[in-house]
């Protein structure tokens, strides 16, 4: 069964401390999962904001778990993701897939439509500059860095490139773990098969997306992140 994370989100404190708004965005999103047969994964997030305001730190701590669980964010409303474009191209860039239960043909790619438009200006901009550019050319005015050419033949070939893409995704992958891994540490699991095990349990991916924490893998992990 795939795994689903669930976000919740109420606007004023009232609605926060009296459960109003939470009990229904709870039961769309729990039937949502079990239509689409997805398991939620414990706990779920919750925050009290304003839908101006784009600092969602628990929405930022649910996109962080869905990294590392592979889980879909399920969110009961889509405006409770945020009003604000710019924010949504945030969660694009994340690349978590997400479901909103009261759009059920809302996912990624909704956000993906959303976020162009951020973009459009930025379109609009660059057209500009390149008409600039054209134009000062015409006149004769010299363009670009003559060093260009010497800094590309810097780079050690397509391999090394390669393997630098590779540790860096190893690395942000170490990163993104470490507070997990520190929580558990301080939740008493300091040996690398109890933290191989505490990482099963709470469903922790491996680097590699497949099979399960072992104590060899945590020891490799502890080491990048040391590193």
């Amino acid at each position: 069964m795939d795994r689903a994370v669930a976000y919740y989100r109420v606007s004023t404190k009232r609605q926060g401390q009296s459960g109003l708004g939470l009990d229904a965005q709870r039961r769309a999103v729990e039937e949502c999962c079990r239509q689409r047969g997805l398991d939620l994964i414990a706990p779920p997030f919750e925050e009290i904001e304003s839908g101006k305001r784009d600092d969602r730190p628990e929405l930022a701590k649910a996109i962080e778990r869905c990294k590392l669980t592979g889980a879909t964010l399920v969110v009961a409303k889509l405006d409770r993701l945020s009003r604000n474009v710019a924010f949504l191209a945030t969660m694009q860039d994340s690349r978590v897939k997400f479901i909103a239960a009261d759009m059920p043909d809302a996912n990624e790619l909704t956000v993906h439509i959303l976020a162009a438009v951020a973009q459009a200006e930025r379109k609009a901009i660059s057209k500009r500059t390149k008409e600039a550019l054209a134009a000062a050319k015409a006149r004769g005015q010299k363009l670009g860095n003559p060093n260009g050419a010497a800094a590309l033949r810097r780079y050690q070939g397509a391999n090394a490139m390669a393997a630098e893409a590779k540790a860096s995704q190893a690395n942000e992958f170490a990163d993104g773990l470490r507070p997990t891994v520190e929580r558990l540490r301080a939740e008493g699991h300091q040996s690398l098969g109890a933290l191989a095990s505490a990482l099963n349990d709470e469903q922790i991916r491996t680097p590699t997306g497949k099979g399960k924490w072992h104590a060899s893998s945590v020891r490799n992990l502890l080491a990048r992140m040391a590193g």
